[in-house]
């Protein structure tokens, strides 16, 4: 549609982007936004990327969710605002799912913070963190934006069990065998960014039933929140 979609065959790399050559007016400017036909309980989720949308007001992302939000949750893999240069991984949940006993030493990245800390509650409606912050953990540097344009890309694989929910990134000098000869084993490939145990503290009934989408969204609550700070000069 419009250009914005396109491939040149199967096991061919595909395009998805946005109309970036008219002035947008109205309702704002075309974009993209594919959902699976297909729901899942559990799984592996692995996309090769070797470029995302970059720049102010731009809101990238590929994560799993369901019509019945958030009763049965939302598991975001790539997502990142404006200017980032790290990915951040993040659970938005209803009432019930918590992660601050999670172990640091589970994973090498980093807690979110919120204006009292890590936000480690995943409820979308949690005291003292941002309005549907949930739980998020942000990624390696260079996982997001220019940086990751700049090294060609990479991939991201999220694997989704009873027990477990964590995430990797792989730069692109540094992709598993196993992911490239198409039989991934996520426990070869050592220790994720981000990890979120479902147990007793965040029962693994939040999430079902998950769809995937990828999309492009302009500002919205995330990346219009913060396009003062992040992009000062640039627009409003």
């Amino acid at each position: 549609y419009r250009g914005l979609i396109s491939t040149s065959g199967n096991n061919k790399p595909v395009y998805i982007g946005t109309d970036f050559t008219r002035t947008a007016t109205g309702r704002g400017r075309d974009s993209v936004r594919i959902t699976s036909n297909h729901q899942w309980d559990h799984g592996l989720f692995i996309l090769d990327l070797t470029h995302m949308p970059v720049g102010c007001g731009t809101w990238p992302a590929f994560w799993l969710t369901n019509p019945d939000w958030p009763y049965k949750g939302e598991i975001d893999i790539i997502e990142g605002v404006n200017n980032n240069t790290i990915d951040q991984t993040t659970l938005h949940t209803s009432d019930g799912c918590q992660m601050s006993s999670e172990s640091t030493g589970e994973f090498t990245g980093h807690w979110a913070y919120g204006p009292s800390g890590p936000s480690t509650n995943c409820f979308v409606n949690a005291s003292n963190q941002y309005h549907n912050a949930g739980c998020g953990i942000t990624g390696n540097d260079n996982s997001y934006g220019v940086p990751f344009n700049n090294n060609n890309g990479g991939v991201y694989a999220l694997e989704w069990t009873g027990s477990f929910i964590r995430s990797f990134f792989f730069a692109r000098s540094h992709i598993p065998q196993d992911i490239t000869d198409m039989r991934p084993d996520p426990n070869s490939w050592g220790k994720p960014y981000a990890y979120f145990t479902l147990g007793p503290n965040c029962p693994a009934s939040h999430f079902k039933q998950q769809q995937v989408v990828i999309n492009l969204t302009f500002c919205g609550d995330w990346a219009g929140a913060v396009f003062g700070q992040q992009c000062p000069g640039k627009g409003y």
